[in-house]
C-alpha cells in the first residue's frame, strides 16, 4: 500500500483491508509512507497493528513507483497486489484478482473501474484514461480495459522480475509494458471492480 498524505483516509483503508477477506495463509500488508508531510506517518504509528501489517517508510517523497518497488522487495508472500490508501478501490476485490492467479488462470490480473455516471470522475479525466489505454493497447496488441488502474496482481516472483524504474504514476503504464516484453499479456485477465 503506497502512501502518501493519505492522513484522512488510511486508518480506514487498512482496517477495511484487514476486515477483507483474502482467503490467504500468511499474508501481510506492507505501508509504504512515501515521505508524507500531513500527519499520515503519525497516524500509522499512533496505532498497534495486526503483525501482517509492517510499515516502511521512505525519508521523503519518492514517488508511487519508488513505493511499490520498496515493497516488492520486502515481500514475502507469493502473490503481491497494489491497494491504494485513498479508498478508490474496495479492499473486498482483492479475492477477486487473487481467485485469477490462484487457479492458474492468469499470471497477472488487472481490476478495471467501471467510470459510471455517477462516479466522482470528471469527464476529462475519463476521456484521458481511455486514450492511454486505447493506445497502450495499440501499442502492445492487447486488450486491458483500464491501463492506469491502481488495482492489480501479479505473483510476486513475476512482479520483480519486471525491473521497473517509474518513480511516479506512470508506473501503472509500466508494468503493463514490461508485461508485454515478457509475453505474459496473453495470460492476463480483467476484474471489474465494485467502485
Amino acid at each position: 500500500m503506497p502512501v502518501y498524505n493519505e492522513e484522512r483516509t488510511v486508518e480506514r483503508a487498512l482496517e477495511e483491508l484487514l476486515a477483507a477477506d483474502i482467503s490467504a495463509v500468511g499474508w501481510e500488508v506492507l505501508v509504504v509512507d512515501d515521505g508524507s508531510k500531513d500527519g499520515t506517518a503519525e497516524v500509522l504509528r499512533a496505532r498497534e497493528w495486526p503483525e501482517q501489517v509492517r510499515l516502511l517508510t521512505h525519508d521523503r517523497n519518492r514517488g508511487k513507483g519508488a513505493a511499490l518497488r520498496t515493497a516488492l522487495a520486502e515481500a514475502r508472500g507469493r502473490y503481491a497486489t497494489v491497494m491504494d490508501a485513498d479508498l478508490e478501490y474496495s479492499p473486498a476485490d482483492l479475492s477477486l484478482l487473487l481467485e485469477q492467479l490462484r487457479s492458474g488462470d492468469a499470471d497477472a490480473v488487472f481490476g478495471t473501474r467501471g467510470f459510471q455516471a455517477h462516479s466522482a470522475y470528471s469527464f476529462w479525466y475519463v476521456i484521458g484514461n481511455r486514450a492511454v489505454t486505447f493506445a497502450a493497447n495499440l501499442i502492445y496488441n492487447s486488450w486491458v480495459s483500464d491501463i492506469m488502474t491502481g488495482h492489480k496482481a501479479l505473483r510476486t516472483d513475476l512482479f520483480r522480475s519486471l525491473r521497473l524504474r517509474e518513480r511516479g504514476f506512470a508506473i501503472e503504464a509500466e508494468i503493463m509494458a514490461a508485461l508485454d516484453g515478457l509475453r505474459v499479456l496473453r495470460t492476463l485477465l480483467r476484474c471489474r471492480l465494485s467502485a
